[in-house]
């Protein structure tokens, strides 16, 4: 199938058509009156066929309001659009279809899915649009409003499966932790698929996402244990880094001098004090009772 392209359709100003509607308007009535006061029938002959012109020629007219546009088709054929607002005139045997450029949005339903790691989550979009090419619009595609709704759904199912929902350690992008990216690879994939109809992605951006109900108290029981991990694990790096200074002070300013074995208490002890999260009660050593 030959794809088509919007062209300029050939029309003319409207109110130089209203001139010439006026003037075919005041033939009509001119023969009227000398047929009825020279009682001549005959004029007939010329008075219903400039009457029959003038009602078809005042169907040419129309209007095109700001960011819409009216297409052209004269006898199933597509004889070109007109996008400049204002008050115009064309053929009027053409139909004149209506197709609005205005920037819409499409909000999807919440979609159950699959992520990269097969795990079931919900998710929704907005996707902003607007028809670029008046023509394919409508002669390419059946509906192209249902054709964006029911392409937008699919490229959001297909992306939903190519990102994990969430990743640790930053290694690479998920759902959750880069939604610029995963938003600029759902105008991508988006734009492919309705470039046939004419449309035009402005934005896309994900506007729901969450784990799927049956999974999401597990999933929260184990971002709370990942949260945890990586919160120990950093308390206890921070803990070795201060005893480890604390050594090397004591050592450099010679306050102490401390055996293997008295290191090692000490370090238990420092550990146990950063690392519990508990208060801890310390405990004077004041000596022995028999010395």
């Amino acid at each position: 199938m030959q794809p088509i392209t919007e062209k300029v359709a050939k029309r003319t100003n409207g109110f130089v058509g209203l001139g010439i509607l006026l003037l075919l308007t005041i033939l009509d009535v001119v023969l009227l009156y000398l047929m009825v006061i020279n009682d001549a029938p005959i004029m007939l002959w010329g008075f219903v066929p400039l009457v029959v012109f003038t009602g078809i020629f005042s169907a040419g007219f129309f209007i095109v309001q700001p960011n819409e546009a009216r297409v052209l088709v004269l006898f199933g054929k597509y004889i070109g659009s007109v996008r400049e607002d204002g008050f115009w005139w064309a053929n009027p045997f053409a139909v004149k279809r209506h197709v609005s450029l205005r920037i819409r949005n499409f909000n999807s339903e919440r979609l159950k899915v699959n992520d990269l790691h097969g795990n079931p989550i919900e998710i929704a979009a907005v996707i902003v649009w607007r028809v670029a090419d008046s023509s394919r619009a409508l002669f390419d595609v059946e509906n192209y409003e249902q054709f964006v709704a029911i392409q937008s759904e699919t490229a959001i199912r297909a992306l939903a499966s190519e990102y994990p929902y969430d990743i640790q350690d930053h290694e690479g992008d998920s759902l959750r932790g880069a939604p610029q990216r995963v938003a600029e690879n759902l105008r991508t994939q988006v734009q492919a698929r309705l470039e046939v109809a004419g449309v035009v992605i402005n934005e896309s951006r994900i506007s729901h996402l969450a784990y799927a109900q049956e999974i999401a108290q597990a999933m929260l029981r184990r971002q709370q244990a990942q949260a945890i991990i990586s919160a120990r694990k950093l308390i206890v790096e921070g803990a070795v880094g201060m005893v480890q200074g604390a050594l090397q002070a004591l050592a450099d300013q010679k306050i102490v001098t401390l055996d293997e074995d008295k290191k090692a208490t000490m370090v238990n002890n420092l550990m146990v004090a950063l690392v519990s999260d508990r208060e801890v009660q310390p405990v004077v050593n004041t000596g022995t009772l028999y010395q």
